[in-house]
């Protein structure tokens, strides 16, 4: 199956960024495509267990909901969940997975998102095209 893997460099310590892709109250400040907000969402990746974010379109007003599970956390390293959309009537569409990898650099510390399992090429299209929306976001917060 198709995959997404997006890296971003950002001049903070790793325990920084590893909190940012972590912590609930980090996490609702930049997660979600740019021209979205998170309208609702319970979102603790700082330990396995359930997760969702409810994203609204700012001028659409369209609604976007997606849950899963949070599989393992790796303090500083790496954060893994898996992913899936629900339809208009909340029904939880095909399932991917998403890890979050945090490594130091000379600069700061690096964040590699690698999104698996995608369904086809449109899945991986529209995905990537969110996640740089998504990072656009975090790299304003911590530039």
């Amino acid at each position: 199956m198709p995959d997404v893997k997006l890296e971003r460099d950002f001049p903070v310590p790793v325990e920084t960024l590893f909190a940012y892709v972590t912590e609930p109250a980090r996490l609702m400040e930049w997660f979600g495509p740019e021209g979205t907000f998170l309208a609702d969402a319970s979102m603790d990746f700082t330990r396995p267990g359930p997760w969702h974010a409810v994203m609204i379109g700012r001028e659409s007003g369209n609604r976007f909901k997606v849950s899963g599970q949070v599989t393992q956390v790796r303090p500083l390293t790496s954060v893994g969940l898996t992913w899936g959309w629900h339809d208009d009537a909340d029904r939880r569409g095909a399932e991917s997975h998403v890890t979050f990898a945090v490594a130091r650099t000379d600069t700061g510390s690096r964040l590699t998102i690698d999104h698996r399992d995608l369904a086809d090429a449109e899945a991986v299209a529209s995905h990537t095209a969110g996640w740089i929306a998504t990072l656009a976001k975090l790299q304003r917060i911590l530039h």
